[in-house]
């Protein structure tokens, strides 16, 4: 009987360990050495990859553009945020805003490149709703101008991933018991103050997962800059950096560190936001 619960998990974790901790082990074997990803053998290489990844400003500058998409998060978390909130209550027409809400984030992310490429594109569509609306002196190179490429890729992550965010705030919204918004209601409470002392701290939880996907989604940051510009007028994330040294200078274990470096990145960032904002046991009370 005690053998039981393990059948149950064991497909699952076979699955786990076959498919990330496997290759999470291989990518720190290769960081330790020089291979080009065809050659039998491979060259021991110490903690050169590391001392490179951390020393080279190449590798560092490009977490730079990684503050727009950040800064796009944030931006999801706000907009998303405000319709789960206006959406929760009794609004006309919200199951149709739902679903025009969270359709962009079901599209494959190749798919949302292409689209928004022909969108940003010279004389696309972007520019042809400018001039129709008597605008066309504001037409720019959207993806060619590098004061305003990056801008344009993160405004394109804000439409594909607010139906994300949307769905976690809208979902823990109605989790929140009926009869302590009727309550409120009944104090006196308006939509502000039932926002300000039930919806934030009902959600505290989602709202601290969301900032964390935020952060780290940020970090990696990869189809929509590779689909659209290819990493080219100062577009380049960190990822596109690490799937170019991979892939293209045949640098297997460079790239292998820069994904361990990111990886460890991401773990320090989620650690130090967990203790800045523990996981407590929310109460409305």
């Amino acid at each position: 009987m005690t053998r039981r619960p393990w059948l149950y998990l064991a497909p699952a974790l076979i699955l786990l360990i076959t498919f990330t901790y496997v290759p999470v082990g291989n990518m720190v074997f290769y960081s330790f050495h020089k291979w080009d990803g065809l050659d039998v053998t491979m060259e021991p290489a110490g903690l050169d990859n590391y001392a490179r990844v951390l020393t080279d400003e190449r590798y560092w500058r490009v977490f730079l553009v990684s503050l727009y998409y950040l800064a796009a998060s944030f931006a999801q978390i706000a907009i998303a945020l405000y319709f789960a909130v206006v959406l929760s209550f009794q609004t006309r027409f919200r199951n149709l805003f739902k679903g025009i809400l969270f359709f962009p984030y079901l599209l494959n992310g190749v798919a949302v490149g292409f689209v928004f490429l022909y969108l940003f594109q010279p004389d696309g569509t972007l520019d042809t709703v400018l001039r129709l609306i008597g605008l066309g002196d504001h037409t720019r190179q959207w993806l060619g101008d590098p004061d305003i490429a990056n801008l344009s890729l993160a405004g394109t992550s804000v439409w594909r991933f607010t139906g994300l965010n949307f769905v976690l705030f809208l979902g823990a919204i109605q989790s929140i018991p009926g009869d302590v918004y009727e309550a409120a209601e009944i104090d006196g409470a308006n939509r502000w103050h039932q926002f300000r002392h039930i919806i934030v701290p009902g959600i505290r939880r989602i709202i601290s997962l969301s900032f964390i996907l935020a952060i780290s989604g940020s970090l990696s940051v990869f189809e929509i800059p590779f689909i659209m510009t290819g990493g080219a007028n100062g577009t380049r994330t960190f990822v596109v950096q690490a799937y170019e040294t991979a892939f293209q200078f045949r640098q297997i274990g460079l790239a292998s560190a820069m994904a361990v470096v990111l990886l460890l990145l991401v773990l320090l960032i989620t650690w130090v936001q967990r203790r800045i904002l523990p996981d407590e046991e929310v109460t409305l009370s």
